[in-house]
This record gives C-alpha cells, sequence and structure tokens, in this order.
C-alpha cells in the first residue's frame, strides 16, 4: 500500500489542466494503485492523480461498493440536473451545495489501455464529473453560486489546514513525471 500526501487548496497543481496519459506501462498502474490507496485512506469517494501531484489525466473512484478508475475521460452530461453536497479531499472538512448533471456517460481507458464506458447517475455522476473537473483545473467551488462561492472561500481562509495568508502545502509525488511525455 502507497499512500501519498494530498494536495492541498492553494496548490498550484490544482487549477492546472493535466496531460493526457500516453504510456500505458507498470508507471500507470502504481499511480492508479497509489491513488486508490490513497483515495481509501483518506476516505474518500474519488481521487484524481493532481490532488497527489501528478498532473496526467486519471482519477480514480471508489461509490457504493464500486472501486473504478479511469484514464483519458471524455464526458457526456445529461440535461437533467442534480443538486446537493460535494466535497473534496483537497478542501478537507467543508461541503457546499454544488449543481451537477444528473447522470453522465465517461468514456476513456483502463490503465491498460483497454477502452471502457461507465454510466453513472445520482453520486457516481457527481464524482465522475468531480473528478474530471480536477484533470481541467477546476475545483468544485469555481461551480458554486456566487454567494455560495463567497461562503466557501471565507470558510477555506479560516481552516486550520488553509494555506492562504501563508505558503501554501507543497509536498512532493514519488510519481515520476518522465515516460509521460512531460
Amino acid at each position: 500500500m502507497s499512500v501519498t500526501p494530498i494536495r492541498l487548496f492553494g496548490d498550484p497543481v490544482l487549477t492546472t489542466k493535466a496531460e493526457p496519459v500516453v504510456d500505458f506501462d507498470a508507471e500507470l498502474r502504481r499511480l492508479v494503485q497509489d491513488l486508490t490507496d490513497t483515495m481509501q485512506a483518506a476516505p474518500g469517494s474519488g481521487l484524481a492523480a493532481p490532488q497527489i501531484g501528478v498532473g496526467l489525466r486519471v482519477f480514480t473512484w471508489h461509490i457504493e461498493g464500486e472501486l473504478g478508475h479511469l484514464v483519458n475521460p471524455e464526458l457526456t452530461l445529461s440535461a437533467d440536473e442534480q443538486f446537493g453536497p460535494e466535497g473534496c479531499l483537497s478542501i478537507p472538512g467543508l461541503t457546499f451545495d454544488c449543481r451537477r448533471a444528473q447522470s453522465v456517460i465517461a468514456r476513456g481507458f483502463n490503465m491498460y489501455g483497454d477502452p471502457v464506458v461507465i454510466e453513472g447517475s445520482d453520486l457516481l455522476a457527481r464524482c465522475i464529473q468531480h473528478e474530471t473537473d480536477h484533470l481541467d483545473g477546476v475545483l468544485f467551488i469555481d461551480r458554486l453560486d456566487t454567494e455560495t462561492r463567497k461562503q466557501a472561500m471565507k470558510a477555506i481562509r479560516e481552516a486550520d489546514w488553509s494555506g492562504l495568508g501563508g505558503v501554501p502545502q507543497v509536498k512532493v509525488s514519488p510519481h515520476s513525471m518522465n515516460g509521460f511525455g512531460l
């Protein structure tokens, strides 16, 4: 088991768009395992590679007993929406109501390079959208309405873990960026 430190709000990697995976190799499989181990240890419902400092388009999820991962996701969202509480391991201890598509079809690859399609609604749809946002450098608080976002930023500034007003916590990932075309 390899649990890796999770990057917190304020770390620039969280607002940087991740690069597509081009090598489906042992290093990618190790990254997926580390994401899974870290997500489960947190515990969390999902974790994207940028959250452990790796700028690649990979995430894991664990929703209602289903454990999975997706590489290079592309989403098709339903027109129907859901509105409800959402949190993030990079913004620990805080949740805010966020609007998301009710269901999603996610196309991508598994860690071996095989094409996969994941269809989900409710919590799984929310998780897939949330984690794909991480890959695009978007945090869920960016999707909040203006008033709720103000409340979220105030709560973040007041949080014990917050790097705002000081130096953000930056920790080094054990994953080499070599071999990923970066």
